[in-house]
């Protein structure tokens, strides 16, 4: 079968950046106009960059391209996984990266930071156990309330796998129809809503319930998962109908969020809505192509994927957990060295990029070994299934294998 998914290791770095220079060049000092501070302002130079504000203001959507794909990567971690299997997989992939950079986090607030120490111990806790918050609590960092989604959907597929009922199919359906309820009553408060009161409603988003619960997110993790049954056999017309209800409800949800910010900050307000949406489309037609093309590969192969792409892959996640504090801090020092504001800002993911890769490159699995190993002490590891061999989870789908290769460059 044809190797045509690393093209999604590229897009997930992409997104990254996308977000990072969103928060580092715009967030950074547009916050002001919201009211909505978090740990990193104590971190971050007194600089703004207003003249890039219409290249950098949409960069949050990289965000939910990571939930689809997370979606079309856990779909196929299931699908051939024991319930016991899957969630040590998942423990072993979430939890050695944000111990490692969690930790990063509380050191140079620590340091740099203006709160006291105190301040930080409780969301330094939620984050290194993966607990979600309170809806009053504040997050170590606030990149931080996707793995409160990201844990909820691993949950929700776990206690699915459990009932050995509830197939993978089942779960899109019920996701779709779920998540496409909340977006369209949040659609219809919308249009009832002061500029006021709005960013009020859009901040319950990145707050228990609505990130615990998959509310208005649980729609791009439907998709992740249609897409990955697209990419194993044709979808039939009711699915078909389930994915255009999913892009419709995940495009909702990004307008919102673009209505957020277009209503509130000055500096936007002649920016489309539309322009996150496209932004998003554009990606999800990438891994709508790339799930098309597995499907009609023959059983020829062809040539691997360059290695730096899985490289760039692996960075991702890491990149991701430490752009927003370290990486603001990073900015800071620079500034006050005497570096341009924008030259610092990539002069700093430059060096975040190579952090992140000793991180992922070195740290990561060493952890991950020790991990398995204090697990194999204490108690049995769960026998991987034969590749061959799919659960009840994925029964009635006719799914072909994704080879470990092409799923290895999602993961």
């Amino acid at each position: 079968m044809k190797n045509h998914f690393p093209l999604l290791d590229p897009l997930r770095f992409a997104t990254a950046l996308g977000v990072a220079v969103f928060h580092q060049m715009f967030w950074s000092w547009a916050w002001v106009s919201v009211g909505v501070p978090g740990f990193e302002r104590t971190v971050a130079a007194d600089v703004i960059y207003p003249s890039a504000a219409p290249y950098t203001w949409f960069g949050w959507v990289g965000v939910e391209v990571f939930f689809v794909i997370s979606g079309f990567v856990i779909a196929n971690s299931a699908s051939k996984s024991s319930p016991t299997e899957f969630l040590l997989g998942r423990a072993l992939r979430l939890y050695p990266a944000v111990w490692v950079c969690a930790t990063a986090t509380l050191l140079v607030l620590v340091l740099f930071g203006s709160g006291k120490a105190s301040e930080f111990i409780v969301p330094y806790i939620h984050a290194m156990t993966l607990v979600p918050k309170g809806v009053t609590a504040q997050w170590l960092d606030g990149v931080y309330w996707t793995l409160a989604a990201e844990v909820a959907f691993y949950g929700l597929v776990f206690c699915a796998m459990l009932t050995k009922k509830v197939t993978l199919r089942h779960l899109a359906f019920g996701l779709t129809i779920y998540s496409a309820v909340f977006n369209a009553v949040a659609l219809l408060v919308l249009s009832c809503t002061t500029p006021s009161d709005l960013p009020y409603l859009v901040m319950l988003m990145f707050r228990v319930p609505c990130a615990a619960f998959l509310l208005s997110h649980g729609c791009f993790f439907a998709l992740g998962i249609w897409l990955f049954i697209s990419a194993n056999r044709q979808l039939t017309a009711l699915e078909r109908i389930a994915v255009a209800v999913t892009v419709i409800s995940g495009a909702a949800e990004i307008y919102f969020f673009a209505s957020f910010f277009l209503t509130s900050i000055t500096a936007i307000a002649d920016q489309s809505a539309l322009v996150p949406i496209m932004v998003w489309l554009a990606a999800v037609g990438l891994i709508a192509w790339c799930a098309k093309r597995n499907r009609r590969a023959t059983t020829t192969t062809s040539r691997e994927a360059p290695a730096y792409w899985r490289t760039l892959g692996l960075i991702t996640y890491p990149l991701y957990l430490t752009h927003n504090v370290v990486g603001t801090a990073i900015i800071r020092v620079l500034v006050d060295a005497g570096l341009d504001a924008t030259m610092a800002v990539w002069v700093q993911l430059g060096l975040l990029v190579l952090i992140c890769w000793f991180i992922c490159a070195k740290i990561e699995p060493a952890i991950r070994s020790a991990m398995t190993k204090a697990i194999a002490y204490f108690g049995q590891l769960p026998e991987r299934l034969p590749a061959s061999k799919r659960p009840r989870f994925s029964r009635g789908l006719g799914l072909r294998p994704v080879p470990a290769k092409l799923v290895a460059s999602l993961r």
